[in-house]
């Protein structure tokens, strides 16, 4: 018996495929929204724990040959330092032992050998007016200073006195080309008298002239400077002691000082060499006490260790007295700054 094969019908549906994934025709749902990712916060007692940064500073003298030490700390996100300063021989002794707190507001020093402490606070009362006090705890003294700014800031207006009070306060008066004080003071015959001090500055023929009166003494100071060369005579009264100082400068890094005193004959003179900021050679010589001199700065002579390379300052000096060359010195000066 044979059989034979059928054709499919015409109206037979077409087979269906399955497919593993969301149709096409049909939109995908969103992904589920996902927490927001955070760092996790240090512990409370880490941050406690934190150190702040020490700055240690060493300096040796060898004329004295003492170290002189100073550890400082800022605390509180800088709203406060703390320092500790001491000089140690070269036994180890430590002397001078000192420890001092800096505020905005207050700074407090004491010294562990005398068990002493100085104080010394800055408040402001307003916008123009602000109190200084000192106070001296073993010698149970002090003074209060207020200071009140006029309304022109080139003027200043400050009253000082001593606590305990024993007089009128000393009174000062800044303006812009100088200043005047008056206090009073104990004479030979023990009474009190007003005294008078002051300056007086400003430009006078191309030049800077100062008149500085004080203890009943007027010095008399006039300086021109250019580019290439400064002349600065002076005189003091009543004892009419007249000095002559001349500077040349032959170029940027090279000048020439030189001073004279008429009144006693008496004169010395600098020659200096600067390369950059950070190297610095001196010499010179003072005919007062017959001795000539040369030293070299490595780093800035009146800069901080902080700003030197590798935070460390270094001076030499060779002292060569005119009348006995072979007791010449060389001394050294060292100076050096760690971050902690």
């Amino acid at each position: 018996m044979t059989t034979t094969e059928q054709p499919p019908s015409p109206t037979a549906s077409p087979p269906v495929i399955l497919f593993p994934g969301p149709s096409a025709f049909q939109p995908h749902s969103p992904p589920p929204p996902q927490p927001p990712q955070t760092s996790p916060s240090p512990p409370p007692c880490s941050v406690i724990r934190r150190r702040p940064p020490i700055r240690l500073t060493t300096e040796f003298d060898s004329d004295t040959s003492l170290f002189f030490h100073k550890v400082s700390s800022k605390l509180f996100n800088g709203l406060a330092k703390l320092k500790l300063s001491f000089r140690n021989t070269s036994v180890g002794e430590v002397v001078e032992p000192q420890v001092s707190l800096v505020t905005k507001h207050l700074n407090v020093h004491y010294d562990v050998v005398e068990r002493n402490a100085l104080f010394n606070g800055f408040f402001d009362v307003g916008p123009n007016l602000k109190i200084n006090a000192a106070h001296d705890l073993k010698a149970q003294q002090g003074e209060v200073t207020l200071v009140a700014n006029l309304s022109d800031p080139g003027y200043q207006v400050e009253l000082a006195s001593p606590v305990p009070s024993i007089g009128l306060p000393r009174a000062t008066l800044k303006f812009p080309c100088g200043e005047v004080s008056v206090e009073e003071k104990e004479d030979e015959e023990v009474k009190r008298i007003l005294s008078v001090n002051g300056v007086v500055k400003g430009s006078i023929l191309n030049g800077f002239c100062t008149a500085l009166y004080k203890d009943e003494n007027l010095n008399l100071r006039y300086s021109y400077k250019d580019d290439e060369m400064s002349f600065i005579p002076s005189i003091s009264l009543p004892s009419n002691a007249v000095s002559c100082a001349f500077k040349r400068r032959f170029s940027p890094s090279d000048k020439l000082s030189y001073w004279y005193n008429f009144d006693s004959n008496y004169w010395s003179t600098v020659y200096k060499h600067t390369a950059g900021n950070d190297y610095k050679f001196k010499a010179g010589y003072d005919s007062e006490i017959r001795l000539g001199w040369a030293s070299l700065w490595v780093g800035d002579e009146a800069g901080k260790a902080k700003t030197a390379p590798m935070k460390m300052k270094v001076q030499f000096m060779l002292q060569v007295p005119q009348d006995d060359i072979k007791s010449s010195v060389l001394m050294f000066r060292v100076k050096k700054r760690w971050d902690i």
